[in-house]
Parts: structure tokens; C-alpha cells; sequence
């Protein structure tokens, strides 16, 4: 009996030292964030930078050879079309112009003239479209005033109607530059007149249409040869953006998505729209030594103009453009989100067990992924998962 007892004490020591063992090397519950699937808003955008740009430059350059006097404007100084004189030429003596010249000149002045006459028609069936595009806003205004037509028709016609404006306004900027060359053809007809005096006789160049200097590319009194610039002008009113973007994103991007204009130097973003994806890529070389095949792509600003007044040419920003967006979408963090084989899978938490799940993921950004199949709304998923978190490892929240 005794020997019983003896046995029996040393058994259980034993049994407590093996549960001691166990208990003490026992792996404890893998310490994790939890969140919730839950249905909301998604935007998935494409983030670049890019720079600002006058929509239509005019370079005012030398009509003939000749001296031009110190040019007084500076950049950012108004001018006033055919108001301004944005710098004195006086042209040099003029050279005989033999049969053939003479015969260039004159055909130079009439291509001009007939130039003129082509974007004054442009801009009267410009004018023309424009027209129709107000008056058909405003009937479709009030038709949805009346709850006759549909909102999106409304932004439809708003749309055209912007659009129609635009191709006023760039109709209005080809007949000042067409004007400007006839009034180029003209002077080099007349420096090869042989009249010395009236060649002599200084030439006031004139801004060609209302805007600003952007740039002087000459500013003291020198000779200069015939088409050498002088001055660059446009109209700060009129900026757009452009954004070179990988090919590979530019092909998902579509002509009148909408655009987040941030980091621009002001406060709160602007908002913007694509107006163009030019279809000529090009290659460029990133700051890591990188070959890229880039795409250009033209945004135009949607706030009013005293909303970014303060922006001019050639000034960086920061985009965002939306690229698809859809409301009550199931979504999860995109750190939740793993490979496991050719699918996407999470971790789900059950009854203090972590459980794998193959899901259908959709669209994703840099936080959060659409939800196809394989989750429901409300359940609880593991971000972050660690690498030796295994199906039905042992969890507890963090």
C-alpha cells in the first residue's frame, strides 16, 4: 500500500509538472486589429503631378529685319488688343526684291488675307453653335424646373453649352493670329518696295489679343533678324493643366472625368475635369534612370476663375483623377488583403479563431477594396495579418 501511495505521489508530480510544462509553453493567442466589412462610399482615382499652362500663347516676333527699341513691358503687365504697342520696331533698309520674291511676298499677303477670311468664318459658325447651345440650356433649364426632363439631361446641355464657348473664344484667338500674319506678310511686301523712307519709318507692333506678358524674351534695343521673338502673351483666364501620365493609366482614364486638384498652394481643392487624352505618347526618363512611355493629358479648372486667380503658367499641382465611383459597395481595407495562390483572401475572426476566406475583390484603391464575393456586411476580418497567422490559429483582439 505504501508502495502504491509512493507511486501514486510521484505520478502526480509528474502529471503537475507536465501541465506545468505545457502551460508554460503553450503558444499564447496571436494579439490582432479587427474591423468590420461594411458597405460605403468608393473612389478609386489616379494620382499625378503636373503643371499649369495658358491655353492659346501669341509670340510677338520681329515682322523684318530691322532695330528694335528697349521693350519697356514687363511679365504680368496688362495689354489691351490692338491698344497696347508692345514694342517699336524700326525696320532696316530695304533690299530689292527681284520678279520671284516679289511674287512670294504678294502670294504671302493674299494666303494671309484668304486665312482671314477662313477663321472669320470659323468663328461665325462658332458663334452661330454657341448660340444654339445657350438657347437650348435654357430650355432645358426649364424643363427641369417644370420636372419635365431629367437632371442629367440638364448637365448634358450645361456641358455643351460650356464646350460651345470655348471654341468661341479659341475661334476669336485664330483670327488675331491671323490677323497678326497678314499684318507680317504686308510689312515684308513693303520692305522690298524700294519707297527707303516709308521702310524707315518705325513700326509700332500692337498686342494682339487682351492678356498679360508672360514672358520677354528680349528687353534691350538690338538688331534682329526677321520672326525673332520679342514677346510671349496670353490670357492667365484662360490656364488649363496638363499632366503627363503612364500609358498604361492614361488608357483608363476617359475624357470628362471628374478631378481633384489639391496641393496647389491654396486652401481646400479645386475641382477640374479631363478635357483631352492626346493620343501621342512619348518616351521619358524618371528621376531613378527609368524609361517611361508617358501619355499628356489636358484638364480643364471647373471653380471660377476667383477661386484660382492666384495660379499662373506654368505652376505645379497635384491631381487626383476619378477613375470609377460607385455608393453602398462592400469594402475592406486593402491591408487585410493577401495572395494565396491565384486568389485574394482575409482572415476572418470566429469564436476567437482566425478562418481563411477566398474573396472576389473588384475595384481597389490605396485603402480600401471592392468586395465581390466571399464576405458579408458586418463580419469582422484581421488587417494586418502576420505571416505565421494560420487558418484557425487562436486570436484576441488588440
Amino acid at each position: 500500500m505504501k508502495r502504491l501511495l509512493k507511486h501514486g505521489k510521484f505520478f502526480a508530480v509528474a502529471v503537475l509538472f507536465v501541465g506545468l510544462m505545457l502551460m508554460a509553453f503553450w503558444p499564447e493567442p496571436a494579439a490582432v486589429d479587427l474591423v468590420r466589412a461594411e458597405k460605403g462610399t468608393l473612389t478609386v482615382t489616379i494620382d499625378e503631378e503636373g503643371e499649369t499652362r495658358v491655353r492659346e500663347r501669341f509670340v510677338v516676333s520681329a515682322p523684318v529685319a530691322g532695330r528694335v527699341q528697349r521693350i519697356d513691358l514687363e511679365p504680368g503687365d496688362s495689354v489691351v488688343r490692338g491698344q497696347t504697342v508692345v514694342a517699336s520696331f524700326s525696320p532696316a533698309d530695304p533690299a530689292p526684291l527681284d520678279a520671284r520674291s516679289r511674287a512670294e511676298a504678294e502670294a504671302a499677303v493674299k494666303a494671309a488675307e484668304a486665312a482671314i477670311g477662313r477663321v472669320r468664318a470659323e468663328r461665325d459658325r462658332a458663334a452661330a453653335v454657341e448660340r444654339l447651345a445657350r438657347s437650348e440650356l435654357g430650355r432645358t433649364r426649364a424643363l427641369v424646373e417644370k420636372q419635365v426632363a431629367a437632371r442629367q439631361t440638364l448637365e448634358s446641355a450645361e456641358s455643351q453649352a460650356s464646350a460651345a464657348g470655348e471654341a468661341l473664344r479659341a475661334a476669336d484667338f485664330a483670327v488675331a493670329s491671323a490677323e497678326h500674319e497678314l499684318a507680317v506678310a504686308r510689312a515684308r511686301l513693303l520692305s522690298g518696295s524700294g519707297d527707303a523712307g516709308a521702310a524707315r519709318a518705325p513700326i509700332a507692333l500692337r498686342a494682339p489679343i487682351d492678356g498679360v506678358v508672360l514672358k520677354r524674351l528680349r528687353e534691350s534695343e538690338a538688331i534682329v533678324l526677321p520672326g525673332e521673338p520679342l514677346l510671349e502673351l496670353g490670357d492667365p483666364r484662360r490656364l488649363e493643366i496638363v499632366v503627363d501620365f503612364l500609358s498604361t493609366d492614361a488608357v483608363r482614364i476617359h475624357a470628362g472625368d471628374p478631378v481633384h486638384i489639391e496641393r496647389w498652394g491654396g486652401e481646400g481643392a479645386l475641382r477640374g475635369r479631363v478635357r483631352r487624352i492626346e493620343p501621342s505618347g512619348f518616351l521619358k526618363v524618371s528621376a531613378l534612370g527609368v524609361e517611361e512611355q508617358r501619355v499628356n493629358v489636358i484638364i480643364d479648372f471647373e471653380d471660377a476663375f476667383e477661386a484660382w486667380k492666384r495660379l499662373g503658367d506654368g505652376y505645379r499641382v497635384e491631381v487626383r483623377v476619378v477613375v470609377w465611383h460607385a455608393e453602398s459597395v462592400l469594402k475592406v481595407p486593402t491591408s487585410s488583403l493577401f495572395r494565396r495562390g491565384e486568389s485574394w483572401a482575409v482572415f476572418a475572426a470566429e469564436n476567437g479563431r482566425a478562418r481563411l476566406r477566398l474573396v472576389e475583390v473588384g475595384q481597389l484603391n490605396g485603402t480600401d477594396a471592392q468586395v465581390l464575393a466571399g464576405l458579408s456586411e458586418g463580419e469582422v476580418i484581421i488587417i494586418h495579418p502576420s505571416d505565421t497567422l494560420q487558418d484557425g490559429g487562436r486570436i484576441k483582439a488588440r
